[in-house]
């Protein structure tokens, strides 16, 4: 914070509340400075400010509340961050305007962890705090209830009870099953080596570290079980639990599985998705300590639990667990610092293993859980490529059919035992057209944008731009001249219409785009769902078809094979064991990824993409930086960062500036030419260089000489 104050131009800093000013209201006797966090995104504001604290506003204004402040001549909203008895402005200050409300909303934890994250990520510590605290709902705080009254069991409300070993279910459900370490656990856990010993140790009061691979996701074995009895385990040693997972389907799933373990009124859900009054209702029931538990998405990893115990996220390689806001952090990285700050235990859990999460293990920071090899092949379903050599002698043309021989025996034997799941990598009827001469990929002749046909009736639809929408009726291949077109992709719904043609009299459901299912039941049905969005059936589905792998696989990223083996692994759990008559099709030709698969085998897929990362110095065995925006902005802002560095005695790896990859000329939209910078750098050194990087960021946002640009750490999408 000081060495950015000291980056900017004294010129800049007249008017800020440190200059002097006629006196004011009398002030407070006992820590009369208040340090405040303006809220602002700008880089050069971010520090604290000093200002008066009045003696009518000392009972109000404590640290943790929200707070108006006179400004450069604005009023302005913030968070008074802590009070101080002196001030090193060296001169009068300004009074705090108003206090906006007495509720502390940012705890003494969570304020270090939001400074921790705008540290580790270069942002600003204003960003962070709007994601950290939910907007603010005034009746809601008049209604808040201070706390129970009444002595209580340490973490346990009052009114609430837990089961006790030996004790019968009081829902009538039946009797308890055997205890670990003084916690009720199921049989869930038994399955994995190290999994009794780690809730034994959570119930205990201690903090282990392990990374989880369930083999099902569904049933009582499913993923939810699981990390509802870790809660659980937690909860009866009298601390708290925060659990982050990706979307409101997992949530529900989640929060189903912890009621049956926890008084509802224990759990308390963190989701946008849930409008702005449940979720604060819910954020002021974890600040005063009525709820222990708090479950939900990205966010929820700041939720302000008492005497957290246990930190834990649900399928940490999802893209949805990165915050589209800046810095950009990823729900993962922002809960392994609240587990060091606060020393607790943390789960990271999945069924297939992030390079992330590999790294961990090896480094000997977090212990792996997983299942013995006759268990696996006891719980999960059989496994069938197309593209082996014994299906290509059954099946010749199985390489380049989309729905292989195989694949159609599968659905069909399928289909007489229940559901029969079918994952497609687009949604959508045709989500991409490409020349029917020269198949090069037809685009917009407006801005260039891909072509697409997305209407439920396909072969009628009028072709237009997936971009700006605007039809093209009269489209001409700018390559060689062309005007046929052809399907470059097929999607959910036209994967749906060609299947009911298939299996006329079977009931075909689909899950995709803006319709997306949480759940289906055990009619013999298809169900075509794009990856991500495969609902869950009760048993189990008899089989699943995952269609579109290399497609999946052939995506400009460093991560498109980690992703494809994640997506798969998550749509095969959903399958009925082998010994059920599960089997899962998957009709790709990599060898690697395929291979992981069929022995399922997440962490040794992750071990080898871990190795390969290491070998090549690239992310997760290094963190990267990336810089985004015009060329003389990159290229001034880069400078000024390697000249600091150098002077650090660091030194790093730059590559660029390189143009993105965008179509067309520049318009009035985008009058120049992006540009981005990759910078590569050790663990070793992470501290010192993001900490030049985000000063250097502010001084470049001070002197104004440049165009604004992006900066971004660890992204896993820059690559």
């Amino acid at each position: 914070m000081i060495a950015i104050a000291e980056a900017l131009q004294p010129s800049l800093l007249q008017g800020f509340p440190t200059a002097a000013r006629p006196a004011g209201p009398q002030l407070a006797g006992h820590l009369p400075v208040a340090k405040v966090l303006v809220e602002s995104s700008l880089p050069h504001l971010d520090r604290l400010f000093d200002y008066g604290v009045p003696e009518g506003l000392d009972e109000a204004a404590q640290p943790g509340v929200r707070v108006k402040v006179k400004f450069n001549g604005q009023e302005l909203s913030g968070f008074l961050m802590e009070r101080v008895a002196v001030s090193d402005a060296g001169q009068s200050l300004v009074p705090l305007a108003k206090v906006v409300s007495p509720v502390a909303v940012l705890t003494p934890a969570v304020r270090e962890l939001v400074a921790s994250v705008a540290a580790r990520y270069a942002g600003t510590v204003s960003d962070v705090v709007r994601v950290a605290v939910p907007p603010r709902v005034a009746r809601l705080e008049k209604e808040l209830v201070t706390g129970p009254t009444g002595e209580q069991p340490a973490g346990q409300p009052a009114g609430e009870t837990l089961l006790q070993p030996g004790e019968a279910d009081p829902d009538g459900t039946g009797a308890a099953p055997d205890a670990v370490g003084g916690f009720v656990a199921g049989p869930a856990w038994q399955l994995y080596h190290n999994g009794v010993p780690f809730l034994r140790h959570l119930a205990d009061g201690g903090a282990p570290r392990a990374v989880l691979n369930p083999l099902q996701g569904f049933g009582p074995g499913g993923w939810p079980q699981l990390l509802a009895e870790a809660v659980a385990a937690t909860y009866a040693s009298g601390r708290g639990a925060v659990v982050v997972v990706p979307d409101y389907r997992d949530l529900d799933r989640l929060e189903e599985a912890l009621h049956a373990l926890l008084p509802p009124e224990a759990v308390a859900r963190l989701t946008a998705d849930d409008g702005p009054t449940p979720r604060y209702r819910n954020f002021l029931r974890l600040l005063t300590g009525s709820a222990r538990v708090a479950i939900g998405t990205r966010s929820a990893a700041f939720a302000p639990v008492t005497d957290l115990g246990l930190v834990a996220c649900w399928d940490d390689g999802d893209d949805l667990h990165i915050e589209q806001r800046a810095p950009y952090a990823h729900a993962r990285d922002v809960l392994l610092l609240r587990a060091g700050q606060e020393g607790t235990a943390c789960l990271l859990a999945g069924h297939a293993r992030s390079t992330e999460s590999q790294r961990l293990v090896e480094a000997g920071w977090a212990q792996a859980v997983e299942a013995a090899r006759p268990d696996v092949r006891l719980t999960v379903p059989r496994v069938v490529n197309t593209a082996d050599s014994f299906e290509q002698e059954r099946d010749p043309l199985a390489r380049i059919a989309r729905l292989p021989g195989a694949a159609w025996r599968a659905a069909k034997e399928g289909l007489e035992r229940g559901p029969v799941l079918v994952q497609v990598a687009r949604a959508g009827y045709a989500p991409s057209l490409a020349c029917g001469t020269c198949r090069e990929p037809a685009r917009c002749g407006t801005c260039q944008g891909p072509l697409a046909v997305s209407g439920a009736s396909g072969s009628s639809a009028m072709p237009q731009c997936r971009w700006c929408s605007t039809p093209a009726p009269g489209w001409q291949c700018g390559r060689c001249g062309g005007r046929r077109l052809r399907k470059g992709a097929t999607g959910a719904i036209r994967t749906a219409e060609e299947l009911g043609r298939a299996f006329p009299g079977k009931a075909v459901i689909t899950s995709s785009g803006d319709q997306v299912r949480a759940k289906v039941d055990a009619a013999k049905a298809l169900v075509v769902a794009t990856v991500g969005a495969e609902p869950v059936a009760p048993g189990g589905y008899a089989a699943a078809l995952l269609l579109d792998g290399d497609s999946l696989l052939r995506r400009e990223s460093l991560r498109a094979g980690e992703d494809t083996v994640r997506r798969w692994f998550n749509a095969a759990a959903l399958v009925r064991p082998a010994s059920e008559g599960g089997l899962v099709v998957v009709t790709a030709s990599d060898a690697a990824s395929v291979g992981a698969l069929l022995r399922w085998d997440p962490a040794g897929y992750a071990q080898r993409e871990l190795a390969l990362r290491v070998e090549l110095q690239l992310p997760p065995a290094v963190r990267i930086a990336s810089v985004t925006g015009p060329r003389a902005a990159v290229e001034h802002y880069t400078a000024a960062v390697e000249a600091e560095l150098r002077a650090a005695g660091i030194t790093v790896r730059m590559a660029g500036p390189a143009p993105l990859v965008l179509h067309g000329p520049p318009s009035a939209r985008r009058p120049a030419e992006d540009v981005r910078t990759l910078v590569f750098f050790p663990y070793a050194q992470a501290a010192a260089v993001t900490r030049v990087l985000r000063v250097a960021r502010a001084a470049a946002a001070a002197k104004r000489t440049t165009e604004p640009f992006q900066l971004r750490l660890d992204g896993v999408d820059v690559l």
